[in-house]
């Protein structure tokens, strides 16, 4: 995981996987229990993740480019 501690993962943040970010798209938490998240990514569905085990970054919907 990059530059986020696992506090600031909580449920209703969006994050995507960056090692498969055009593959599942952005996706939203759902539910953390300890090091286990479950996601509903956009294009993949529902995921449950380990967060050690995978590369997260938090990323703003509402940014202005």
């Amino acid at each position: 995981m990059t530059q986020n501690c696992y506090s600031d993962l909580t449920p209703g943040i969006f994050v995507i996987n960056e090692n498969k970010k055009d593959e599942w798209g952005i996706g939203q938490i759902q539910s953390a229990i300890n090091n286990i998240l479950t996601i509903n990514f956009e294009n993949v569905g529902k995921k449950t993740v380990n967060i050690s085990k995978i590369n997260l970054k938090i990323v703003n919907i509402n940014a202005t480019s």
